[in-house]
């Protein structure tokens, strides 16, 4: 038994098609997407869910996996160690001799059980792109252009690795199958095998001309420019999937996908967390004290802010839609602002006598304080 049911994980019955399994998991992953679904868990969701479509997804792994419980094959036996890891008896079990489950499985059998043919179509790798971006254009998002070297099908031949004008011909060794049938001498005698033809390499084509851009590969590395909208408010850490935006498939299957990955820089004056931005700010004892309209600064553009007549320090105001906007059209955050009361280092007398006018009528009897010793007698010899 699996220890991770990937049918079940994506909502599909084991009899599922290819169709019916890429189906749900684009409507899965649009649900769990963490660039969508912010609730605790979702990103873990989507990476069981991606996790189970790249097996259920791909024609091998999926029969390895339907066969031993994982894609990778046989992991063990009778509960003991893999043939293939840390000993048969104390010692590895692999490339020597008998060459692994696999190979025994087929040398029985006439085949592994089943799998994708090689000449099936598959799709290509995914690349990722590293995104570097302000604190601002995280924001507000940005138009660009980037480019970035990739696996493209050849522009000559389109693909079929032969010269133009010429096309491959059927494999005259595995007569267009994939498959040869190799006999081996095992200590159990004579045994029937079926695996990849060595002439085709399992495309069931032979190419008598090769492309002279590709040399009969069919791809071509290219350096590839697209445009790319960043959606306002991404933060940093996240991603954006630009379908078949990465590697050429294999045997005319789609291009892999390009996961653009956003490093976003700080700000000198403001935080943020999510959609909601920070501001700290400074203002004077007058002003806490007696109340004041100000303007302050957001990544919107300066608002005025009114400061109640007795703001204490550390006091928090909120400015409703001054924060991010948040993915998906789901509105805009808040801008949260602190308030810090100066206490000023050096007062003239002026300002002197009218604290100690304030310190009168509020009943306070207040003994300044004139500095220290050092600084009496400095201010003696200057007289």
């Amino acid at each position: 038994m699996a220890e991770k049911d990937y049918y079940e994980t994506l909502g599909v019955a084991r009899d599922a098609d290819d169709a019916a399994i890429k189906r749900a998991f684009r409507q899965m992953s649009k649900k769990y997407h963490p660039d969508i679904n912010h609730e605790p868990g979702a990103e873990q969701k989507f990476k069981e869910i991606n996790e189970a479509y790249q097996v259920l997804s791909d024609p091998q792994k999926r029969a390895a996996y339907d066969q031993y419980g994982s894609a990778d094959g046989p992991q063990g036996f009778g509960g003991g160690q893999g043939f293939g890891g840390q000993g048969f008896g104390g010692q590895g079990f692999s490339s020597q001799g008998f060459g692994g489950f696999d190979d025994i499985f087929s040398q029985f059998f006439g085949g592994g059980g089943g799998g994708q043919a090689p000449n099936a179509p598959r799709q290509g790798a995914d690349l990722q792109y590293r995104m570097d971006l302000t604190f601002t254009e995280a924001i507000f998002g940005k138009k660009t252009k980037i480019s970035y070297d990739r696996d493209a099908v050849c522009h000559t031949c389109g693909g079929s690795g032969a010269k133009p004008g010429t096309s491959p011909v059927t494999c005259s060794k595995c007569h267009g199958s994939g498959y040869i049938q190799v006999q081996r001498n095992t200590p159990l005698g004579a045994m029937m095998s079926r695996e990849v033809c060595d002439v085709c390499h399992g495309t069931g084509k032979e190419i008598k001309d090769k492309c002279v851009d590709c040399h009969g590969t069919g791809h071509q590395k290219e350096r590839h420019t697209i445009d790319v909208t960043v959606p306002a408010g991404v933060e940093d850490g996240q991603q954006m999937r630009l379908r078949e935006a990465g590697e050429a498939g294999q045997n005319g299957g789609p291009y892999g996908d390009l996961f653009i990955v956003f490093r976003v820089a700080e700000s000198a004056k403001y935080k943020r967390d999510g959609s909601t931005i920070y501001l700290s700010l400074s203002i004077s004892f007058a002003q806490a004290a007696l109340g004041d309209a100000i303007k302050v600064d957001t990544v919107h553009g300066p608002v005025e802010l009114k400061i109640p007549a007795g703001t204490q320090t550390d006091s928090k105001f909120r400015l409703r839609g001054k924060g991010a906007p948040r993915l998906q059209g789901a509105g805009t955050g808040d801008q949260i602002v602190t308030v810090t009361v100066k206490t000023p280092k050096s007062l003239n007398q002026k300002q002197k006598d009218a604290l100690m006018a304030f310190a009168a009528a509020s009943g306070e009897d207040v003994t300044p304080h004139e500095g220290s010793l050092f600084d009496k007698v400095r201010d003696a010899f200057k007289k």
